[in-house]
């Protein structure tokens, strides 16, 4: 068959249900991981342990300097191999296990070994953890945009990923809630440490497994040659689009950030109620949300649904400060929907940006898009991590360890605004400002159409020069 056949040809990649449902199953394992690490980490340092905002400050501001190195160094990293068997694949399968180990030594801090201990555990723990995270993560979000270039087919692989990154997410808030200290009993962690081990066992398997059944497409990392290190950063620092979806993501890593971390203290302090009823109260309205930015993406494109949930999901958040606490679990419902767009849209918008810098470049360079974009977004996480105890401290909230161990419930009306803050009005803020952002972002309308249609004659060439 002649080249130009195969170009007139090209279409992109369709995948089977099975498929979806097998790419999904890692984002169960490693959102069952980090959502515990997200959600358990403020308290159970800063309540439970007794660790001063200061040395929270500091870890965070180190572990920040960390995030913006290893990210971005991964993604070179992957992009650039050639190994037979692919540029993703091994290093997601051999990493998983120490991310398992590495998550558990989180939570084996000595809680009597004084501030400065507490403070290098914390910090060297959660160093390593992240490492081997963020290789996993970073190759699973580059492997996306590679399998398929229909954006609808990324979308359900992303509508897969979401629905079981939103289970991993939610197991995360109640098996930590089922066996850590409340209430007057004594600050015991055996019971939690040995659910964070079970945790990190399941969570690992379940990525392997994934690893196992999905496959990368032999002519990006047999046909593509490399870029040399300079031309990469010259290229992806000067791309408009990415760097424009990059600063709205930002608002959206921090968003998600500080609401993780806030949950706890809502349902404990604020509300006085089970976890898992204000959880029911975000997760079901998302869950429902995921499969439903299908039909938003095929009316409005990608960037203008992404924009639409953002700012329902802004309002929703920001409404948590003024309206009376009954009304809170309704407005947390609210953002519950709208946070569907950043857990479902924002790795459909990188792929367009990746299939705008192959057209550019030549070569598909996911790793270096997603690792750049790691690098500027997960300080987000630090900057979280540390204004949260500062906003508490500063409104005077009265942690269990000041209280010998207790809970405390009786907080002040300022510490309690300082939770809603914490959770909602800071949220809320950026998450609009996001939506903002994303006015000037280029791809879409008839341009975006051009630059699929090339995007899958140059594929065609690619296949055709593996095959030849």
């Amino acid at each position: 068959m002649s080249q130009s056949k195969i170009v007139s040809e090209a279409a992109p990649v369709k995948l089977s249900l099975k498929y979806k449902v097998v790419w999904g199953i890692a984002a169960l394992g490693t959102s069952l991981i980090s959502g515990i690490f997200a959600a358990l980490l403020p308290i159970f340092y800063q309540d439970y342990l007794g660790v001063q905002a200061k040395w929270i400050a500091a870890a965070s501001a180190i572990y920040a300097i960390w995030n913006a190195i290893n990210d971005p160094l991964f993604g070179y990293i992957t992009d650039s191999t050639r190994f037979k068997s692919g540029r993703r694949i091994p290093y997601m399968r051999f990493t998983a296990p120490f991310l398992a180990l590495t998550f558990v030594l989180v939570w084996f801090a000595p809680p009597l070994a004084g501030q400065q201990a507490l403070f290098w555990w914390m910090l060297v723990s959660m160093i390593l953890y992240d490492t081997a995270y963020t290789m996993i993560g970073l190759v699973y979000s580059a492997l996306l945009p590679e399998v398929s270039e229909s954006d609808a087919e990324r979308n359900g692989l992303q509508i897969s990923s979401s629905l079981f990154g939103l289970l991993g997410t939610l197991l995360g808030f109640i098996i930590p809630d089922m066996f850590r200290p409340k209430g007057t009993e004594s600050l015991s962690f055996l019971p939690l440490q040995m659910s964070m081990i079970v945790v990190a066992v399941i969570g690992a398997t379940l990525i392997v497994i994934t690893t196992l059944v999905v496959k990368e497409r032999p002519e990006f990392h047999l046909v593509d040659k490399p870029l040399p290190l300079g031309q990469q950063i010259k290229a992806t620092f000067t791309n408009k689009s990415f760097l424009i979806l990059v600063a709205a993501n930002f608002m959206s890593i921090l968003m998600q950030s500080l609401i993780m971390g806030a949950l706890f203290y809502v349902a404990d302090y604020v509300l006085q109620i089970n976890t898992l009823i204000l959880l029911a109260c975000l997760f079901i309205p998302l869950v429902i949300g995921v499969p439903t930015t299908s039909l938003i993406r095929r009316r409005l494109g990608v960037v203008r649904a992404q924009q639409v949930l953002l700012v329902i999901a802004g309002v929703g958040l920001m409404l948590i400060v003024v309206v009376p606490n009954p009304l809170i679990l309704v407005c947390v419902a609210l953002a519950g929907f709208g946070l569907s767009g950043p857990q479902t849209l924002t790795n459909v918008l990188f792929a367009e940006v990746a299939d705008e810098d192959e057209l550019r470049s030549g070569v598909r360079r996911e790793g270096a898009f997603f690792g750049v974009n790691a690098m500027i977004t997960k300080p987000a996480q630090s900057i979280a991590l540390a204004l949260m105890p500062f906003i508490l401290e500063a409104t005077h909230f009265v942690t269990r360890q000041q209280n010998m161990g207790q809970i405390y419930l009786n907080q002040p009306a300022s510490a309690i605004l300082g939770i809603k803050i914490v959770a909602g009005l800071i949220p809320g803020a950026v998450l609009i400002l996001g939506a903002i952002i994303l006015i000037w972002f280029p791809l879409r309308g008839a341009h975006l159409e051009e630059v699929q249609k090339d995007v899958l004659e140059l594929h065609a060439r690619k296949r055709a020069q593996l095959e030849g």
